[in-house]
């Protein structure tokens, strides 16, 4: 089966800094990957670089077997509406109430009516748990409510594949494993394919099918949280190790 998308052979350098060399990537269709990896790794790039917003210097980016490093603004539209995002700082828009930060992307992508936006807006806000929050301004909200706000507009065009950057950040750990939920079960009821770049791990290994660790400017290693718990690379355990010696105490 062809993966849903696929990093290849990808550079991608700012001034004398390179950032990303020669990394490549496979993610398959309907899974949840995690990208972990130090600050400043590349991670976040690789998540601007799959939205056209940069683009890599050399290498190639595959969506459902196009190469969007090759797509004019008008094609990278079409794949940016196949994309959900949800921001780590949410990013709502403070002066719009909940109903029209999540119909934001529905009125950029498509020209339905206004029973149509509302009613897709509702639906959104109900799969996260929200709905009675949908007349609520931004301030009105928890940091928490934030972030399932900004989920249900990632969610609101139905995309194929959702962007996660440090979904849990800020959060404490009743929202966090609110969040960590919802990854899983949007996952199972809308069958998105997932890609969420975070630092904590305790997510990372609850919500992951996989998890791609980014080391040195290119994918040191790929494979399931069992796996990766198991390994003997190095690196990867030096990463995890904090959160494997406190799963265990």
């Amino acid at each position: 089966m062809m993966p849903i998308i696929s990093f290849k052979d990808l550079c991608k350098n700012f001034g004398d800094n390179k950032v990303l060399d020669g990394l490549s990537l496979d993610i398959n269709e309907g899974e949840t990957i995690t990208i972990i990896g130090g600050s400043g790794s590349g991670k976040s790039v690789l998540l601007k670089l799959l939205l056209g917003v940069l683009q890599p210097d050399s290498g190639q980016i595959l969506f459902r077997g196009e190469d969007i490093t090759l797509m004019d603004e008008h094609q990278l539209v079409e794949i940016r509406r196949q994309i959900g995002m949800l921001f780590q700082g949410a990013a709502l828009f403070d002066s719009l109430p909940v109903s029209e930060n999540v119909a934001y992307p529905i009125r950029e992508h498509f020209t339905y009516s206004e029973a149509k936006i509302r009613s897709i807006v509702e639906e959104k806000l109900r799969l996260v748990g929200l709905l009675e929050s949908i007349k609520m301004m931004p301030s009105d909200l928890s940091g928490g409510m934030k972030k399932r706000v900004g989920l249900a507009r990632a969610i609101a065009t139905d995309p194929a594949v959702i962007l996660y950057d440090e979904p849990t950040t800020g959060l404490d750990p009743a929202n966090t494993m609110r969040i960590n939920r919802l990854i899983r079960e949007l996952q199972r009821k809308l069958h998105v394919t997932s890609i969420v770049v975070t630092h904590d791990m305790g997510s990372a290994f609850l919500v992951s099918d996989r998890l791609a660790m980014l080391y040195n400017k290119r994918i040191e290693f790929v494979g399931t949280p069992e796996e990766a718990k198991k390994s003997t690379n190095t690196v990867v355990q030096h990463f995890i190790q904090g959160y494997i010696g406190e799963e265990s105490s």
